[in-house]
């Protein structure tokens, strides 16, 4: 079986489809139809953008060339993940927390599977690495996120009870520990269910895009398994270093709460 390759014609069609939501907007009053097209008009030029970019770090083939790619999207993820919260620390503690989680759980979780599972010569190959590592950070962001707007937002509500805990003799481990248990669960929700839903709900996106490029459907499962046991992971990782590092920066050497860190 040969991949069917799309022509401007069938993405034309496709587009269609946009119309019609943002004739639906005029239509019913909602006030979208702009949203729609400029968010539209950014996807296709960000996604053609990105092609350009793979398709030149491809031809390189280049180790270097690869990781600085990863790196700028660990960049542009540790970003996302300092904006979301509500809460946010103030100066730039914010994102290198961010980049240290989502970069730390997006190299072991990739590196892991590139040098066991997958195997590609060379393990670095950018075909393999680079969608790897995309395809973790979109999870490992999430849950990071999650997990670092749940854990700020538990301590200012929850400050007089941490507070009455220290005063009482409590360490500040102790007093912190239920609040960083809450967002580490947060963290990991998501990916429970996109676990539970796998096969039965919904076909995930790489089991998806393999079987229409042509791979055998039981082939294709064999790598979403794979896949989604790496996002587990991933997401795991990504909460835990997010929750330890903000609880690690709500404190200093004389273990009190420093609220004042925080914007």
């Amino acid at each position: 079986m040969n991949p069917i390759l799309l022509t401007p014609l069938d993405i034309s069609i496709a587009a269609s489809l946009i119309i019609l939501d943002a004739a639906l907007s005029i239509w019913l009053k909602l006030r979208l139809h702009r949203q729609i097209a400029i968010a539209a008009a950014r996807m296709v030029v960000q996604l053609v953008a990105i092609g350009y970019v793979l398709r030149f770090i491809f031809s390189l083939n280049n180790p270097a060339a690869t990781l600085l790619l990863v790196l700028v999207m660990v960049l542009v993820a540790a970003r996302e993940v300092a904006t979301r919260p509500e809460t946010r620390f103030k100066g730039q503690s914010t994102f290198a927390i961010g980049f240290v989680s989502v970069g730390f759980a997006t190299f072991v979780t990739a590196i892991l599977a590139l040098t066991t599972a997958i195997r590609p010569k060379p393990w670095f190959d950018p075909h393999y690495a680079i969608p790897l590592a995309g395809i973790i950070l979109g999870n490992v962001l999430n849950s990071a996120s999650l997990a670092l707007d749940s854990l700020l937002g538990s301590v200012k509500r929850e400050r007089q009870a941490i507070e009455a805990r220290l005063a009482l003799g409590g360490t500040y481990r102790e007093a912190i520990a239920p609040l960083v248990r809450d967002a580490i669960r947060r963290g990991l929700l998501p990916i429970i269910n996109q676990m539970s839903a796998a096969g039965i709900v919904t076909l995930p996106g790489i089991m998806t895009g393999q079987i229409l490029a042509g791979l055998d459907p039981l082939e294709a499962v064999k790598y979403q398994i794979l896949l989604m046991f790496l996002l587990s992971g991933g997401s795991g990782l990504s909460a835990l270093a997010v929750s330890y590092l903000t609880a690690w920066r709500l404190t200093d050497e004389r273990q009190r709460l420093r609220l004042d860190r925080l914007a």
